[in-house]
């Protein structure tokens, strides 16, 4: 199968329309549906159930819109990182590090200076990320190597090494009846009508439904706590970040947080072993 042949069935599969999926192409929809059509007898399958009212998949669809997304992630990964590693060798950024921002601020800090101390160390590119954003940032190339966030990101198909595990607190308002307590359990957190836990944007931008208000940055979520307006659990390390009106109370039954670094497997940058060797001697 050719990479165009990918796009071209990704982009049916998820707009369940050959229009719009021509649209979102910018191709004509005949040459489209022609190249489904050589797909399908290719693999032996149908892949798309057509009806005058709906386009749906089938069940080889299905696996074949996985796989397809996977391996088209890997090719735009695999571009970008020569892209880049073509930019090192002239004087652009050696490494590209995403990190969630505002999370694991003294572990990063710690990091970036061992790594500097190193007598071939290269230049720093720090992408700072929302919620959940530095996972699909090292799967799709667009960073070398991540902090990650256990259980909250996914570290499959991942080399990955364990730094740091701290437990969680709940961040509320200043004020709050909660905010008197030694610790909280999840329970008493989860069910506060009035403080409901934000919601964050999926990889697609779009988010979930729910009670919750809107955020997409830190910034964002110490606000809308400090107004009363919703609570968040978090690490612990939270706590160097609190501002005026948001309080720091332990979660007793949360899970615990491991910060890990993570990067890809067939990675041979010098770099990257670079980082992670100063991140796994600190």
């Amino acid at each position: 199968m050719e990479t165009r042949e990918l796009r071209y069935f990704v982009a049916v599969a998820e707009e369940l329309h050959f229009g719009r999926a021509a649209q979102r192409l910018g191709i004509a929809q005949p040459p489209l549906s022609r190249a489904i059509g050589l797909l399908e007898r290719r693999l032996g399958a149908p892949l798309l159930e057509r009806t005058s009212r709906a386009v749906t998949l089938t069940e080889a669809g299905a696996v074949l819109l996985r796989e397809a997304r996977a391996a088209l992630d890997a090719v735009e990964a695999a571009e970008r990182r020569t892209r880049r590693a073509a930019l090192a060798a002239t004087g652009g950024p050696g490494v590209v590090l995403a990190t969630k921002a505002g999370a694991s601020g003294e572990l990063l800090a710690k990091l970036l200076d061992a790594y500097a101390a190193e007598p071939d160390a290269v230049p720093v590119d720090l992408l700072l990320c929302g919620i959940g954003e530095q996972e699909h940032m090292l799967r799709d190339g667009r960073a070398d190597v991540a902090l990650l966030h256990l259980p909250f990101d996914s570290t499959v198909g991942l080399d990955s090494e364990d730094l740091v595990t701290e437990n969680q607190v709940v961040l509320l308002p200043s004020g709050h009846p909660l905010t008197t307590r030694p610790h909280v359990r999840t329970s008493e957190v989860t069910g506060l009508p009035d403080l409901p836990l934000p919601r964050w944007p999926g990889p697609d931008g779009s988010y979930p439904d729910g009670p919750g208000p809107r955020a997409r940055d830190h910034a964002q979520l110490y606000q809308l706590i400090a107004l009363g307006r919703a609570c968040w659990i978090a690490p612990e390390s939270s706590r160097a970040q609190l501002r005026d009106g948001v309080v720091a109370v332990p979660v007793l039954d949360a899970p615990p947080v491991t910060t890990v670094i993570a990067w890809p497997p067939h990675s041979r940058s010098r770099a990257v072993a670079g980082l992670v060797r100063a991140a796994t001697g600190l």
